[in-house]
């Protein structure tokens, strides 16, 4: 699995207006790792972020799969 970088970052600028901290901290995962993540600079595949990042999804009522490819 992977993330979707570009619907991610669409979903933080739409909610968390562009905030990437805002929404790294709503979904429970440190900051700087995940602007690493959305900047290409850390692999994009962590279980803890796939994971945490469904958890969001649910609460939200969103489509975890608009967010993340599946095998």
């Amino acid at each position: 699995m992977k993330l979707n970088i570009k619907a991610i970052n669409e979903l933080i600028d739409t909610e968390y207006r562009s905030n990437v901290s805002w929404f790294a901290d709503e979904i429970g995962i440190n900051r700087s790792y995940l602007t690493m993540i959305l900047n290409g600079k850390q692999r994009d595949d962590s279980a803890k972020v796939i994971n945490n990042l469904c958890l969001y999804c649910k609460k939200k009522n969103l489509d975890y799969k608009k967010y993340i490819f599946l095998p």
